[in-house]
């Protein structure tokens, strides 16, 4: 029998790729996730779809006090439950994970503490600043800030502080950035010291401004920041100009919009989220089993009678193999048929259940398709497809003297885009704050023009990239009235996304 616990987890100070495996564990075996605003909303997907959650941050709708926060861990565990806290950062570095921890010992309540990357840590990480060097001291302060989002500046030995040979690191707000930076040089630290501020450390709006320690406080005194920001002062923040990386990506600070279904749009966020960029998830479509699922079942028990199977997308490769699978037959009734893929993709698919497609035409379209498979005249070809979708495969195969059978294996549906946490889309594109917007078939074109109404599709995208994976779904976006900027010559995710890079590499035009 399980029993209860709290999992105490530190998020990490940002990037939603830092929580450890360990808190990934916790997190998706919890009954309820309790967790702070700034913790990034990706981390909660991984969460079970039945998990209870609460924000308990203080810009919460109902902003919930430390004292109440402790009772509802505490009270959540004694029903049973196991219990995941998500905090921002590390849960005992600048946090109230200890008063927490403490809380629930005193309670008898069973707990364990998942540690994280401080943000002390993970931001110069990420801007490029190693916190020890040799040569760069041989101590590392770090100062309260704004972990509790304080207005006033730390209490500290300012004389002492300013006399260490090393490393100095705080997390500040607005208000106490200039503050620090000031007492410092006022305290003896050299003016000529090297500093960096970080701000939005790990996510792909960071921004960085380096200098001095005295040029800093004639920036700070001039145009105070908007929010806050992570200080490193000390020789090593002179390392950023040789090791930055992070934001020195092909795509870094890119907003893309990704339209693919939510189950499948993983290996373009990550390709996306490894080249700097910030994938914007905003399905257009979902992917449903037919309304009636006779034909198909029918289909997948006579298998073997056909000689071909032409697969026109990795979604009917994934309906109608498991169809087969779930049916009274095995993967060996498709050993007669040929297999054809239109593309890669839907061949990688194949892959997946052990299959190899024995056509891939070099023309990723249906056109491309019937030049490849040449004489069909007299075959009995099956071709499991989607509710809607081109004609043109079918029409060509049957021209041909081919015997189709066409076969509903899934229905493309409007995904609700009116989710709780779900980005204002129409907001974003309407203010340009977004840099491209992709699509994977002709059916997410066609969504989001009902999504948002023809006219208006067009309109929000007149002077946004778009990017298409091929030339099916250039031209349902051009019967739109949407124009393509951005189109790969191989139809596949990661050559998508090298054009991408490539579109954003050109000089841009005088």
């Amino acid at each position: 029998m399980r029993r209860a616990v709290v999992y105490l987890i530190g998020a990490g100070p940002g990037d939603p790729g830092l929580i450890s495996v360990r808190g990934l564990q916790a997190l998706r075996s919890a009954d309820v996730v309790l967790y702070d605003h700034v913790v990034h909303p990706a981390l909660l997907r991984y969460a079970r779809p039945d998990a209870e959650q609460i924000d308990v941050g203080r810009a919460a709708p109902q902003p919930i006090d430390q004292e109440a926060i402790c009772y509802l861990l505490a009270e959540k565990a004694r029903e049973g439950k196991t219990v995941a806290r998500l905090k921002w950062g590390d849960p005992f570095l600048f946090d109230r994970g200890g008063e927490e921890a403490l809380f629930l010992h005193e309670q008898g309540v069973r707990y364990e503490v998942v540690p994280g990357i401080p943000a002390a840590v993970g931001m110069p990480a990420y801007a490029g600043v190693p916190l020890t060097y040799p040569g760069g001291g041989d101590t590392v302060t770090m100062l309260r800030g704004f972990e509790d989002e304080s207005r006033t500046p730390p209490k500290a030995d300012w004389t002492n502080l300013s006399r260490l040979d090393g490393t100095l690191v705080c997390y500040a707000g607005a208000h106490q950035l200039p503050t620090i930076v000031h007492q410092l040089l006022a305290h003896g630290r050299a003016p000529e010291e090297p500093a960096v501020i970080v701000f939005d450390g790990t996510m792909p709006s960071q921004h960085t401004i380096d200098g001095t320690l005295a040029s800093l406080d004639a920036r700070l005194q001039q145009d105070r920041p908007r929010g806050p920001g992570l200080l490193v002062v000390g020789r090593v923040a002179a390392f950023r100009e040789h090791l930055r990386w992070f934001d020195d990506r092909p795509l870094f600070g890119r907003r893309v919009l990704v339209t693919r279904p939510r189950d499948q749009a993983a290996e373009l966020v990550d390709l996306l989220r490894d080249l700097g960029a910030d994938p914007i998830e905003a399905p257009m479509i979902r992917i449903d089993p037919p309304e009636d699922t006779e034909a198909l079942e029918r289909a997948a028990a006579q298998a073997s009678t056909y000689d071909l199977i032409v697969f026109a997308s990795g979604n009917a490769v994934d309906a109608f193999v498991q169809q087969v699978l779930d049916g009274p037959g095995d993967i060996r009734s498709l050993h007669g048929p040929k297999l054809c893929a239109v593309g890669p993709g839907t061949g990688e698919h194949l892959r997946r259940f052990g299959l190899r497609a024995d056509l891939v035409p070099r023309d990723f379209r249906a056109e491309g398709m019937l030049d490849a498979l040449g004489a069909v005249s007299g075959l009995k070809v099956l071709l499991p497809r989607a509710d809607v979708g081109r004609e043109a495969l079918a029409a060509g195969l049957r021209e041909r003297g081919a015997s189709v059978t066409e076969v509903v294996a899934y229905r493309t549906v409007i995904e609700d885009l009116s989710r709780e946490g779900d980005p204002d889309i129409y907001r974003m594109l309407l203010e340009r704050q977004i840099d491209v917007v992709t699509f994977t078939s002709g059916s997410a074109v066609r969504n989001f023009a009902k999504v948002f109404g023809q006219d208006q599709a067009a309109d929000l995208l007149r002077t946004t990239a778009v990017a298409a994976i091929g030339p099916v779904t250039a031209e349902a976006a051009a019967k739109l009235g949407i124009g393509v900027s951005i189109q790969p010559a191989t139809y596949t995710i990661p050559a998508l996304v090298d054009a991408i890079v490539a579109h954003f590499a050109r000089p841009a035009e005088s």
